[in-house]
């Protein structure tokens, strides 16, 4: 299936950004401008600051409007089409995709950030966010450990598997406001680099991580797809850039140049996690392994030209998310994945 996506069923889970975007430009589809792209990102910091006011029986309701009516793209090859006409959802929705749309809400976020405090949105809910944290530690505290012990033959100590996952070199692309990065830090990692195409975003990310306490987090001006980042990093995250890069109005083309950049910059041995919200695991199962089979045609095509045929392996995904049966069928409205680079 496509996947079913859920609005949240506490405070605690705000809403993808999708959604609201989605209903601002509903309200403005003749005249899309960057004021309303404002507009339409302060009206998401604001219900990302204080929760949903709404009782669990409306949230069911909206819930099925939203699965009804709304057509989330299911994966790249759903963004081809042959009708002469755009559907009105994709014109909506594409507005995440834009760079102008991200400047707009982080120049909001900013301010918001310098008047009152607030950080702004976290994608996906605080308690994603923690968890996604929590469990990539101990995945690659995981492999780690499993690398060690196959290497000498010996059990490895957990803390100085700690102490060595410390050093490991951290990359969040698309990072945002970098509460990520933050998050991470608790966990131990130190070696932390976040990047966005957004200005404003890296602005607001430096902003945060000098009042919480992290001052020593790197963070740099960069498009993931036109990356000019020349290192690799043994941990990769991407918690809803790929779901933004696929709302592009060239979303399939966008999300080749993203597997390909992504594939340059994990290390070999390293780990790349995605958390989604339009993709279901089983969808990026399927992007890596459109990933692996055209590295295995361009190599049986260039036997010489070293590329290895398999490029990222699955490794495990989070399993912790609530999930809904809706139609009879069973759905989590996020995903988070891991693979590991060959």
């Amino acid at each position: 299936m496509a996947g079913v996506r859920w609005p949240p069923e506490d405070s605690d889970l705000p809403p993808p950004r999708v959604p609201a975007a989605t209903a601002a430009a509903a309200a403005a589809t003749e005249m899309i401008s960057d004021d309303d792209r404002s507009v339409a990102a302060d009206s998401w910091s604001i219900k990302s600051e204080y929760g949903s006011t709404l009782d669990d029986e409306q949230r069911h309701v909206d819930a099925a409007e939203v699965l009804l009516g709304c057509n989330f793209p299911a994966a790249a090859s759903d963004y081809s089409s042959d009708k002469d006409g755009t559907d009105s959802n994709e014109v909506e929705a594409s507005l995440l995709g834009l760079l102008s749309y991200w400047d707009a809400s982080y120049a909001e976020d900013l301010a918001n950030f310098h008047e009152h405090g607030h950080a702004g949105e976290i994608w996906f809910g605080n308690e994603v966010m923690e968890t996604v944290a929590a469990w990539t530690k101990n995945l690659c505290a995981h492999v780690y450990q499993s690398q060690k012990e196959d290497d000498n033959n010996c059990t490895s100590d957990s803390g100085r598997t700690s102490k060595d996952l410390s050093g490991w070199s951290v990359l969040d692309i698309g990072t945002g406001n970098g509460l990520l990065l933050q998050e991470l830090a608790k966990q131990g990692f130190s070696n932390l680099t976040g990047t966005d195409y957004s200005e404003g975003a890296i602005v607001l990310a430096q902003n945060l991580a000098t009042r919480n306490g992290y001052p020593n987090i790197n963070f740099l001006v960069d498009d993931v797809l036109e990356t000019k980042l020349d290192r690799k990093f043994q941990l990769v995250m991407d918690k809803g850039t790929l779901d933004a890069i696929g709302l592009h109005p060239d979303g399939p083309l966008k999300r080749i140049m993203y597997w390909e950049s992504v594939s340059n910059l994990v290390a070999p041995g390293g780990i790349l996690v995605i958390t989604s919200c339009n993709n279901t695991k089983d969808e990026l199962l399927q992007e890596v392994e459109n990933l692996n089979q055209k590295k295995t045609s361009m190599q049986e095509l260039d036997p010489e030209s070293g590329n290895a045929p398999v490029v990222f392996q699955y490794i495990d995904h989070v399993r912790t998310y609530p999930t809904i049966m809706f139609g009879g069928v069973e759905g989590s409205r996020v995903c988070s994945v891991a693979f590991r680079r060959s």
